[in-house]
């Protein structure tokens, strides 16, 4: 896979028709992102709080997280705000702590506006408009907080520890997240496709430290997937600059942070839950949607969509 980030004069040149085609694919690789969401773990050790000088561990084994992230996927935002606000100041050094937060204001926005949804992730008119309402009445200004600063966190990090597992993850999830928030809530589609770039670059660079960052196959997967699914016209006009996409890469890449990821595992399974309706694969979806029912039933969008598939696809 190519680690060139589009430049600003070539995304420039993107015409809105090739990246909005793209969003048809999988929602303007709406999701990167965002919420990432772990596989919920047993009791945990406890750990010593990080400092700036020690973010460069890729173990952090923290409750916090884990039962924060996992009522992002209950949808009790108010309580996984409070856990992950809670990790903030036990580990101010860890700029995880501030994505997080950023994923819980983006996650509960896109919930509001039924994005998580086949009715708008399936249909090209829905995700050709974005959400409902305009760029300035969509404008989440806590969500581009809490993301500038563990951007911003991330970035210093890495000036002493250019090796640094956790601030490479959080750049990956950062930009992911901006990217989904460009294409789909205040409709920048430029900035979106260079950020989605950005986040690939970064997760090629987590993986070569660390191959068992597996969520950052989230990001990698999306990217390759929606620029896969572009007509051939626009890929080769994005191949001159150094920019590549294979849907079947993307979906095997996905599937690696759906079964081995850790805070985006769920996330890859709605991904591909998504990606399998498209590509005419029912009982693969269906199956990763029982799984996230299962796990997260206070989650009724989850049993909704899969009620949904069932009465478009009864299977056997």
């Amino acid at each position: 896979m190519s680690n060139v980030v589009a430049s600003p004069s070539l995304v420039s040149r993107v015409d809105r028709g090739a990246v909005l085609t793209a969003a048809s694919c999988l929602g303007a690789a709406i999701v990167i992102f965002l919420c990432c969401s772990p596989q919920v773990r047993a009791a945990r050790n406890n750990v010593q709080p990080l400092t700036s000088g020690s973010v460069s561990s890729a173990k952090v084994d923290s409750p916090l997280l884990d039962s924060g992230f996992s009522d992002l996927y209950e949808l009790d935002f108010a309580d996984a705000r409070a856990e992950f606000l809670t990790y903030q100041r036990q580990h101010p050094g860890d700029p995880i702590g501030k994505a997080a937060e950023a994923a819980s204001y983006l996650y509960q926005e896109f919930d509001a506006k039924g994005i998580f949804t086949s009715n708008f992730f399936l249909n090209d008119d829905e995700l050709l408009n974005g959400a409902d309402g305009t760029p300035a009445e969509n404008r989440n200004a806590p969500f581009l907080r809490a993301d500038r600063q563990a951007r911003e966190t991330a970035r210093q990090i890495l000036k002493s520890q250019p090796d640094s597992v956790r601030a490479l993850l959080a750049l990956t999830l950062a930009d992911g997240m901006e990217s989904d928030y460009d294409a789909l809530i205040v409709k920048k589609q430029a900035a979106s496709l260079a950020l989605m770039r950005q986040a690939e670059r970064e997760a090629n660079a987590l993986l070569a430290i660390d191959p068992s960052q597996e969520d950052a196959y989230v990001a990698l997967g999306a990217s390759d997937y929606v620029i896969g699914c572009m007509p051939s016209y626009k890929r080769a006009f994005l191949w001159l600059g150094g920019i590549h996409g294979d849907r079947a890469r993307g979906m095997r890449e996905m599937q690696r942070a759906a079964d081995h990821g850790r805070y985006l595992r769920p996330f890859a399974q709605i991904l591909l839950s998504l990606a399998y309706e498209r590509e005419h694969q029912p009982e693969r979806a269906r199956e990763l949607l029982s799984k996230l029912t299962t796990e997260f039933p206070s989650n009724k969008r989850f049993a909704r969509e899969l009620a949904l598939l069932n009465a478009r696809d009864p299977g056997d």
